[in-house]
C-alpha cells in the first residue's frame, strides 16, 4: 500500500497560540518572528524587542495591552518576567482579545484548544503546586485590569510544563518557548517517524520516513541520544512511560552507550559485570578487566572534568580545552567507542575549538561524533545533518573543498527532509554547495598545476 505521507512532506504546520523569547531583557531575538538582526527595544515598556516595523504592527494589538502592563512595573518586578510568566501574560491577553473579537480566531488558533490540553494537575507534587499558585499570583499582579481565575492560571502553568515546545533556530539552538495546541497532541517515540522543526516561530512537523494510512505520527519530546533509564527519567515531566521499540528492546543498545570497552584494543566488544567477581568481562572475547582499575580511571576522569568545567565557566577556554583533551584520551581507554560519555566530551571539545578558531582540531572532533550520531538517531535526523553541515563548514575554512562538498551534500540530503527546502537556512546551504561544486570543477579543469600557482 502506498504511503499517505512521504519522507520530507509537511504533516502539519502551526503558528503558536502564544510565544516568548528565552532572553527577555537582553534582546536576543524579535518577539514576533525570532529574528536576531536589527533589533530595537520598545521605548515604552523597555522589555519587548522587534526587528522591523512590520513585526511591531502585527503584534501591536496584543503588545498594546502587554506594554501598558509591563511599563507600570518597577525595574525589580520586570526582572520577575521569566519566559514562563511572560508566556502566560501573552496567552491571557490573546484570549481576552479573541473573546472581545479584537483579533480573529480560527479552528487551529483559539483558546478552546488550549483549554482541552491535559494538565496532569492531579499528578503534580505539592511543592510544584505551590509554585504554580505563586506564579499565578504574579500574573495577577502584572495584569491588575484583567479578571483572572487563579486556579485556572495555575492549571495552565501545569499545561505549559507538558505541552509547550522550545522554539529553535535551524541549527537547533533554543530561541524561545511557544504553545502549539494542535502539535501538542502528537505523541512521543524514541524512534519517531516525524520531526518538529521551526522556521521563525512557525512549527513544522515533517515525515522522516514514508507513513502509511494506519500508522500513528510520532515525534520525540526529548534528546534521544541517551540510555533508556535517562530517557525515561527525562519523560517523567510528561507523566507517561514510553513503550516504543527502543525502550522495550533496551538492554543491548544501552550496554553499548554506557559500557566500558574491552581491554584488548583490537576488540570492539563491551564489558559486562561478572557475577560474583570484582571484574568486568568482554561479551565478545571474554577478556576480563579489573574493577579497581575501572574505578581508578573513573575517579581520575571525574576530578579532571570538575577542573575543566570550572575553567570553562571562568573563561579559561584554552586551558579547559587542554584538560578536556586529556579526559577524552582517558575515556577512549575506558569507554566503548559508542559511549555517550565519550560523545559528550567530544561535543564539548568541538565547541571549545570552534570558539578558539582552531578549525583543524574542531574538525577532528566533529568527525568523531558522527558514527555515534548515526548509531543513536534515525537515518534522517536533524542532528546528523547538522553535524555534516558543521564538518562541511570547517572543511571549507580549511580549503578542503572536495571534502566540504561531500559533507555539505550529505547534510543537504538529510536536512531537506527535516527542514524542507524553502527556509533561508536551506537556501544558504544550497548556495554553499553550488559554490563548492563550482570551485571543485574549476580546480579539476585547471589541471594539476593550479594549486601551485596560487600557493
Amino acid at each position: 500500500m502506498a504511503p499517505i505521507v512521504n519522507s520530507g512532506e509537511v504533516i502539519i504546520s502551526q503558528e503558536p497560540y502564544a510565544s516568548t523569547s528565552n532572553k527577555i531583557l537582553v534582546g536576543s531575538s524579535c518577539d514576533h518572528c525570532f529574528a536576531s538582526d536589527n533589533l530595537r527595544k520598545c521605548s515604552v515598556c523597555r522589555v519587548t524587542w522587534y526587528c522591523s516595523s512590520d513585526c511591531q504592527k502585527v503584534e501591536w494589538k496584543l503588545h498594546q495591552l502587554e506594554c501598558r502592563a509591563m511599563a507600570a512595573l518597577t525595574e525589580d518586578r520586570k526582572k520577575m518576567l521569566t519566559p514562563t510568566i511572560r508566556l502566560m501574560v501573552r496567552l491571557v491577553l490573546k484570549r481576552k482579545l479573541q473573546n472581545e473579537k479584537v483579533i480573529p480566531s480560527s479552528c487551529i488558533d483559539n483558546y478552546y484548544l488550549v483549554d482541552a490540553l491535559e494538565s496532569h494537575i492531579s499528578e503534580v507534587d505539592e511543592n510544584q503546586l505551590v509554585l504554580y499558585a505563586q506564579m499565578a499570583n504574579l500574573v495577577d499582579l502584572i495584569l491588575p485590569s484583567v479578571e483572572l481565575d487563579l486556579k485556572e492560571i495555575a492549571h495552565t502553568f501545569s499545561k505549559f510544563a507538558c505541552n509547550a515546545h522550545t522554539i529553535c533556530d535551524s541549527e537547533l539552538r533554543p530561541l524561545g518557548t511557544g504553545l502549539y495546541p494542535v502539535i501538542s497532541i502528537i505523541n512521543h517515540s524514541c524512534v519517531p517517524n516525524a520531526v518538529l522543526t521551526f522556521d521563525g516561530r512557525t512549527a513544522y512537523v515533517r515525515a522522516l520516513q514514508p507513513i502509511g494510512k494506519d500508522e500513528e505520527v510520532s515525534i520525540s519530546y526529548i534528546e534521544t541520544a541517551a540510555v533508556t533509564k535517562k530517557r525515561q527519567n527525562d519523560l517523567k515531566q510528561y507523566f507517561f512511560t514510553c513503550t516504543c521499540p527502543r525502550c522495550v528492546k533496551g538492554s543491548e543498545d544501552d550496554a553499548l552507550l554506557e559500557s566500558y570497552r574491552c581491554k584488548n584494543q583490537a576488540c570492539d566488544g563491551f564489558l559486562l559485570p561478572e557475577s560474583g567477581e570484582k571484574a568486568y568481562t568482554c561479551q565478545k572475547c571474554s577478556i576480563s578487566r579489573d574493577e579497581e582499575e575501572v574505578k581508578k580511571m573513573t575517579r581520575e576522569i571525574v576530578l579532571l572534568s570538575d577542573k575543566a568545567s570550572s575553567l570553562l565557566k571562568s573563561g579559561n577556554t584554552t586551558e579547559a580545552g587542554s584538560i578536556y583533551k586529556t579526559i577524552e584520551q582517558l575515556e577512549q581507554k575506558l569507554y566503548h567507542a559508542f559511549s555517550i560519555t565519550l560523545l559528550h566530551t567530544r561535543e564539548t571539545l568541538l565547541k571549545i575549538y570552534m570558539e578558539l578558531q582552531d578549525w583543524q582540531t574542531a574538525l577532528t572532533y566533529c568527525k568523531s561524533t558522527i558514527p555515534v550520531y548515526e548509531r543513536v538517531y534515525p537515518p534522517f535526523h536533524p542532528m546528523i545533518g547538522l553535524q555534516f553541515y558543521t564538518c562541511g563548514k570547517l572543511e571549507w575554512l580549511l580549503e578542503c573543498t572536495e571534502d566540504a562538498l561531500k559533507s555539505l551534500t550529505k547534510a543537504a540530503d538529510i536536512l531537506r527532509i527535516t527542514h524542507g527546502t524553502k527556509s533561508q537556512f536551506m537556501k544558504e546551504l544550497f548556495g554553499k554547495i553550488e559554490e563548492a561544486r563550482a570551485e571543485v570543477s574549476f580546480r579539476l579543469s585547471s589541471g594539476p598545476g593550479h594549486d601551485e600557482q596560487f600557493s
